[in-house]
């Protein structure tokens, strides 16, 4: 450290506090980096990278960016998951003796981003902390800084539901203990892709004791909060005014869904392109303010269990329709109606300006017209979402009387403050206006007692007012009166005492003007920040009206109906349709389907054809419960659903590179989650399960799986497959019903008709499957081949004429496994056996083996072996 300069051992010692950062050290106009974060940086944001002499024999690595534009490089760097350190000068250069002292004024990381320009404006930005406890215990703490609201959650259940939980979740940073196993922080990083940072400390002082009410006696979910508080105090070193009281997340009152499931039936976004569009929300969201947008997303995310709850949405969606023209009224006015949640947080913050300002007035101002629309509804559904929203016309005036319209973005400029509003104020103004208005009329005299038409009073900030006359005219003017200022190649200027006395005037009303402008505009902010706890109770009420009303457009423009709920866990759903494919086929018709399972029928098992749409049959079955669930109406013509505690999927094939799974491996994992969790009131979708291994293995393991969850499980399960053999359990399994998606032939192409009818599927279409997708004729042709071929009993691979065998196979001796000695029977006195044992006998030789599959053959063979054990 004694070789470096005093400014680098500045830097370096500033550095060791925060190593996984970008220390952004402000010197001048310039952020500077220096070392390995120079060399990190010109990297990561493309930028030059130089060298200065820092006092060693070796030249530092360097590079910078200027302060002003500094927001854009931090936004690239921290949306690639990395840390942020602003070091700025904390005392004044002039004053300063040596070098001047700095420090770290903020920490700006993936979940801590308050400024705009960062944040996605319909998704919430969230920092995490998961604190572990014994008997695999966990509380996860959320907390979104730009709007201030918090959460906890204890999960009770394991690791794999703590990512389950934290999947799908806008989660972009997580807070943990250094203590945690390091295969969990390898999960969180890897399968996740989520920035972990650390925090010990777990305390939690008094002077936040608003925010702990509810879990002041849980010593669990204390700590989790604490950790999440420390952290945010020790990154943001400001007010933290505007952060909500903590809410309690009961799991069990919201229907669980899985990351596998999250995943598969992309309820947020995609799988392949990771977006928005194409996801369930991308449907349903009809919302016209980024608070509702961003509290639809919390709820597509919690479906709900509580019937009561769910009805009270159906019953506003219901109101909402049958009033067309309020609803859309009420639609306009929301869209006056900015992010109160987000303008609240800047408030805290202390990062608000006064066109911010602006928007929560014109906010306000809105409100008193939406309560009045409210009122006009005929449900008392509606009609009570009015009560209890305060529509603060107190701040609404405030705000009206002291900031301009066309107030500025920067706020230390002047410009934002009303006249009238203060008196001094006024005062300075006052001067300065006339000031001018007096350098006006002096130009003019001036010019008149010169004859000079061409003289012109300026003003710039080195040397202040001037009167500017040009070379060709400097004859004219008068000996005495006029001091040389500055000489320009084609003018000279010139002061006077008159003007300088004027100058003084003016330039000291000007500077006081701004400065108490400043000082208002922050006593301003300070009393708006009195005003969030109820800016924040108004944003959720706004937020839930918003979704709503979405509902019910969506419902109108798609023609979804309201569902009903029963207790016998029946499914009843007619001419349903899936709600993404419907919108994304736009012109084209999507053929609607039944949905039938009552308490006879527990599993559903799908045959057909590929592409002829089992897996958006079954998708659809699954959105449809959701959406139900969420309070929006569904995508049929008629819907009777139990209400699902869970929905597990298996859908869709993937390998989980992450973790060196392959697809077979996932697919296996994914069913176990599903059959060892689900209960008799949860919904599992397995799609074509054990395709990914031999099969008579995958056959085996499938029949197990649906026996496994016919005799054990009990949920209602849809289960689609390639193996016709497994029909035939529709006559060994009471609760299973056999369903096909209908297809035709003509003219030797398949044609699909996306019909769902009892019954098994007669073939699976392949071949015509892959005529489709334009395979070359000559594979097709030879497909056919050999398809007849494997039909009539032949086998074995043959190979077309004049081609060579690529490679020998020792051809074994077929052997037919014997199942059977059938020996003589042996006299007995118990005739009653040995009849018994005779019509066995005769059963097992009217058997025709070589005819049946061998799935038909070991159902046979298991109930003859029932019948000889009685």
């Amino acid at each position: 450290m004694s070789t470096y300069t005093p400014m680098i051992q500045q830097y370096l010692k500033i550095k060791a506090q925060y190593k996984d950062c970008f220390l952004f050290f402000r010197l001048g106009d310039f952020y500077e980096m220096f070392f390995e974060d120079a060399l990190a940086a010109s990297r990561e944001l493309e930028i030059t990278l130089t060298s200065r002499d820092g006092g060693a024999e070796e030249r530092i690595p360097m590079c910078g960016i200027p302060y002003h534009s500094a927001e854009n490089y931090i936004k690239n760097l921290v949306e690639k998951g990395f840390k942020v350190a602003i070091c700025e000068q904390v005392e004044d250069p002039k004053t300063a003796k040596g070098v001047v002292k700095r420090d770290v004024v903020q920490l700006i990381t993936p979940g801590t981003v308050m400024e705009g320009s960062m944040l996605e404006e319909k998704e919430n930005n969230f920092l995490a902390s998961i604190s572990e406890f014994p008997g695999q215990t966990f509380v996860i703490t959320y907390n979104d800084l730009s709007t201030g609201e918090t959460s906890v959650a204890r999960v009770t259940s394991g690791w794999e539901s703590v990512l389950s939980e934290l999947f799908n979740q806008p989660v972009k940073e997580i807070v943990v203990s250094p203590d945690l196993p390091e295969n969990y922080q390898t999960d969180l990083q890897q399968r996740l892709q989520i920035t972990v940072s650390y925090q010990l400390e777990c305390g939690v002082d008094n002077s936040f004791a608003s925010l702990t009410e509810h879990i002041w006696e849980d010593n669990q979910l204390l700590e989790g909060f604490g950790r999440m508080l420390n952290y945010l105090q020790n990154t943001q070193k400001r007010s933290l005014d505007h952060l909500q009281p903590a809410r309690i997340i009961q799991l069990q009152e919201y229907m669980s869904l899985d990351m596998f499931s999250k995943r598969n039936l992309e309820l947020t976004q995609t799988i392949l392109r990771k977006g928005k569009q194409g996801s369930l929300l991308w449907v349903l969201d009809q919302t016209v303010t980024a608070m509702g947008a961003r509290m639809l997303k919390k709820w597509l995310e919690r479906p709900l269990l509580n019937k009561k709850a769910i009805e009270q949405r159906f019953a506003v969606v219901e109101a909402f329709l049958e009033q067309y023209f309020e609803r859309e009224s009420i639609r306009d006015a929301l869209k006056s109606v900015y992010d109160l949640e987000r303008l609240s947080g800047r408030v805290s913050y202390g990062n608000v300006n006064a066109r911010d300002l602006i928007q929560v007035k014109h906010s306000l101002q809105k409100i008193p017209v939406i309560k009045q629309l409210l009122s006009q509804f005929k449900s008392e559904s509606v009609r009570s979402l009015a009560e209890g929203i305060d529509d603060l016309q107190e701040l609404a005036a405030l705000l009206d009387e002291s900031i301009k319209e066309d107030a500025p973005l920067t706020i230390k400029e002047g410009g934002i403050i009303k006249d009238g509003f203060n008196r001094t104020l006024d005062d300075y103004r006052d001067a300065s206006r006339n000031g001018k208005k007096w350098i006006t009329e002096l130009e003019q005299r001036e010019k008149q007692e010169t004859n000079i038409k061409s003289l012109k009073i300026g003003y710039n900030r080195v040397f202040g007012y001037y009167i500017e006359v040009t070379r060709a005219n400097l004859h004219l003017l008068p000996e005495g009166k006029y001091e040389r200022k500055q000489t320009l190649t084609n003018a000279e200027r010139f002061i006077t005492p008159e003007l300088k006395e004027k100058e003084s005037l003016i330039l000291e009303a000007e500077e006081k003007s701004v400065d108490l402008e400043y000082q208002l505009f922050v006593e301003l902010r300070e009393k708006v920040k009195q005003f969030i706890p109820d800016l924040q109770a108004l944003a959720e009420k706004i937020s839930n009206l918003d979704v709503l009303q979405s509902f019910a457009t969506i419902s109108e423009i798609n023609n979804y109906v309201k569902p009903s709920f029963n207790e016998k866990r029946e499914i009843s759903i007619e001419k349903g349709r899936h709600p993404v494919v419907e919108k994304v086929m736009k012109n084209e018709s999507f053929v609607p389907n039944d949905v039938k399972m009552d308490e006879a029928s527990e599993v559903l098992l799908i045959t057909g054809p590929n592409m002829s749409g089992k897996s958006t049959y079954m998708r659809q079955l699954a959105l449809t419960a959701i959406m139900a669930q969420i309070g929006c109406f569904v995508p049929c013509e008629k819907a009777e659903l139990p209400v699902f505690d869970q929905i597990f999927t298996r859908i869709g094939a993937a390998d989980d590179l992450v973790s060196g799974q392959s697809t077979f491996m996932v697919e296996m994992l994914e069913a176990r989650h599903a059959i060892t969790r689900a209960t008799e009131n949860s919904l599992i979708l397995l799609d074509e399960i054990g395709r990914g291994t031999s099969t008579y293995d995958g056959m085996a393991l499938a029949q197990a799986i649906i026996e496994y969850v016919h005799e054990h499980v009990k949920a209602k399960t849809l289960f689609s497959t390639h193996y016709h053999e497994l029909t035939s359990l529709e006559n060994t399994l009471k609760s299973v019903k056999n369903v096909h998606v209908r297809a035709e032939e003509y003219n030797g192409n398949v044609v699909f008709l996306h019909q769902i009818q009892p019954g098994a599927a007669d073939e699976s279409y392949g071949i015509h499957v892959a005529k489709l997708a334009e395979l070359p004729d000559e594979l097709i042709t030879r497909a056919s081949e050999i398809l007849k071929q494997l039909e009539t009993g032949q086998n074995q691979a043959t190979l077309p004429e004049k081609s060579e065998p690529v490679h020998q196979v020792a051809k074994e001796p077929e052997q037919q496994m014997s199942f059977f000695e059938v020996k003589e029977q042996r006299p007995s006195s118990d005739k009653h056996r040995s009849t018994e044992e005779g019509a066995l006998v005769r059963e097992l030789r009217h058997l025709n083996i070589l005819e049946m599959t061998p799935l038909e053959a070991m159902n046979a063979l298991y109930e003859l072996q029932k019948k000889a054990k009685k």
